[in-house]
C-alpha cells in the first residue's frame, strides 16, 4: 500500500537580511512603520519591500558623513 503526499502550493517569501527600523523621533519613520505593518498583515510583500526601502532611504539630519568630497 502507498501513501500520498501532498505538497503545498504556498508561496514562500524570503527575506535577505535584516529590516530598517525606524529612527527614535521621526514621525516619517514612525509611519512608515505603521503602513509596513499594514501591508505585512494582508500579506503584501511587495509593498512590505517597499516600504522598506523607503525606510532605509529617508534621510536625517544627524545621518553620518558619506566621505564624498568636492
Amino acid at each position: 500500500m502507498s501513501t500520498a503526499s501532498s505538497v503545498s502550493t504556498a508561496p514562500v517569501v524570503l527575506l535577505s537580511g535584516l529590516e530598517p527600523v525606524a529612527v527614535e523621533g521621526c514621525d516619517v519613520c514612525g509611519a512608515l512603520v505603521v503602513q509596513r505593518e499594514a501591508a505585512r498583515k494582508v500579506a503584501n510583500a511587495a509593498k512590505v519591500k517597499n516600504l522598506s526601502d523607503e525606510i532605509a532611504r529617508h534621510p536625517h539630519a544627524d545621518a553620518p558623513d558619506t566621505g564624498a568630497q568636492e
